[in-house]
């Protein structure tokens, strides 16, 4: 055999080969088939090949590609600019392989996140604790033909550092999928899309029960005196955890057998055990962040809505600072100051008053943000009430007014704004009157009165103009107001647009939940 051939032909097999093992260039999980760009603007697509490896990135609404090459580790990342609402278009990733995304629409994304009220689906799921689905879940689901609102919903996970990819893939609404779909999410995109014409991209990642500091990044929770208690309250419940966990385990295997028992003498079982807080708990600080919010920083939306605050109200004092944290966080990351929604916490025999002070005070000073108050719309008896149609309609009400152009639309209840007193009565102004203040079904409900005692009773109220007349016999000198102070209120204030005040209160003094930490 000629030797100088037979190493001719081993280098001609070692080249081919060795192309045949370069890494193929790798996308995230939210770049894929169906999913929704934020129009016209420049947008960040970004994924993983070999070191150093040529990627071109070409949107077909133009054809012009955009190139760069893979850094030292095998990140890429490239600025697409994309066109007004519209598509469908495809998208061609070009490196060592090539990978088309079809089905692209370029309109308005969104980031939807929260607690289980989130979560909550339009439609009942089997054995998955969603036993109810919404108000008239058939009806919604056979009508939900909507091919212009896409839902990508993010894989639940905890992790100890920020993680570079999530599970999930892009789903169109229709019948077959709605009833998946995060119900406050697509009512509110419904609402959005049905004003404007708009395709809208929802980003759901909400996991149910959790607390606002496992959505936050470890470093902000660390840079802050008032939240560091959570921080050191976790390590210590890290380190009784291999303790915590047998124990557990050993009540988990007695209450089923207890729970069989009682269900054979047709008794309901008892609430079974709860599982210790532990390093993969999903109620554990900034772990949410780094496997729940850190990979989706690079994709480019327009905003944010949020239900969540249930899982914090015994802390509520707390969550005065740790909220806005969050949002700030959140922000920073996304390296955009835009728009974050939220939905005050309905009534409901677990929920503290000042939990819905401690979102409202979030409204009023951190800048452009929006609350949906549902006083109106909960279930005392069940922290997951149905109406979600009415939550979805009312955080898109701030959206269509302040990002969406539709200027005459009425997107808050009335707010408090002074006080004023007048011998024996407290006069109340308002912002969002909308053309007047409205007592429903009756008389002003749910007000009451304090002197310099600070003991509350029960108070009359009426309407005069735009302000609202507050007193009551038993106090002779009057210095504060509450409204809708309670777990489980009911008020009847609304203005002209039919949307419900806000609770609040006039005073300052010290709740229940202060230094609770």
């Amino acid at each position: 055999m000629d030797f100088r051939f037979g190493g001719l032909l081993g280098l001609c097999l070692l080249l081919f080969f060795s192309n045949r093992l370069a890494a193929n260039i790798k996308l995230p999980a939210l770049l894929s088939d169906n999913m929704v760009l934020q129009q016209n603007t420049g947008v960040t697509l970004w994924g993983w090949a070999d070191p150093g490896e040529a990627v071109e990135v070409t949107g077909s609404w133009n054809n012009q590609a955009v190139k760069t090459n893979a850094d030292a580790t095998g990140n890429w990342q490239v600025k697409l600019y994309t066109p007004k609402a519209g598509g469908p278009y495809t998208i061609l990733f070009k490196g060592n392989n090539v990978i088309q995304l079809n089905n692209v629409l370029a309109g308005e994304v969104w980031i939807c996140s929260g607690q289980s009220n989130m979560h909550f689906p339009v439609a009942p799921i089997e054995n998955s604790g969603w036993a109810t689905g919404v108000v008239n879940y058939q009806e919604e689901i056979a009508k939900a033909g909507y091919p212009q609102i896409r839902m990508f919903t993010v894989a639940r996970e905890v992790a100890d550092e920020p993680q570079q990819d999530v599970e999930g893939n892009w789903q169109v609404a229709s019948p077959a999928t709605v009833g998946d779909f995060s119900a406050v999410a697509y009512f509110f995109a419904r609402e959005i899309y049905e004003k404007t014409g708009l395709p809208i991209g929802l980003i759901n990642t909400s996991w149910g029960g959790t607390p606002a500091e496992g959505w936050t990044q470890k470093e902000v929770l660390e840079s802050d005196a008032d939240l560091i208690p959570i921080l050191e309250r976790y390590t210590v419940d890290v380190e009784k955890y291999p303790e915590a966990i047998e124990v557990y385990r050993e009540e988990l295997e007695n209450w089923k057998k207890e729970s069989e028992e009682a269900k054979d003498r047709g008794e309901k079982p008892a609430a079974a055990p709860r599982e210790p807080m532990g390093p993969k708990h999903h109620k554990s600080p900034y772990k949410l962040y780094n496997a729940m919010v850190a990979p989706l920083l690079p994709y480019t939306i327009k905003g944010a809505i949020w239900y969540q605050g249930e899982s914090n109200a015994e802390r509520a004092y707390q969550y005065r600072k740790l909220f806005p944290a969050m949002i700030a966080n959140w922000r920073q990351g996304w390296k955009s100051d835009f728009p974050f929604y939220f939905v005050q916490i309905a009534p409901h025999r677990s929920q503290r008053p000042e939990i819905r002070e401690a979102q409202l005070l979030t409204m009023q000073t951190v800048p452009n943000t929006g609350m949906a108050v549902i006083t109106d719309a909960g279930d005392s008896l069940d922290i997951h009430p149905q109406n979600k149609q009415v939550v979805g309609k009312r955080l898109a009400l701030w959206a269509l007014a302040k990002n969406y152009g539709q200027k005459n639309i009425v997107y808050s209840g009335p707010v408090y704004k002074s006080m004023q007193v007048a011998k024996n009565k407290i006069k109340l102004s308002f912002d969002h009157v909308a053309g007047g203040l409205v007592a429903k079904d009756g008389d002003l409900t749910e007000f009451t009165i304090a002197g310099a005692d600070q003991q509350f009773v029960p108070a009359q109220a009426k309407i005069e103009g735009n302000k609202v007349v507050v007193w009551s016999n038993e106090v002779k000198n009057p210095v504060a107001v509450r409204f809708a102070w309670e777990r489980i209120p009911e008020p009847n204030l609304y203005n002209k647009a039919g949307l419900p005040a806000t609770p609040f209160r006039t005073d300052t003094w010290q709740a229940e939940t202060y230094g609770k930490n």
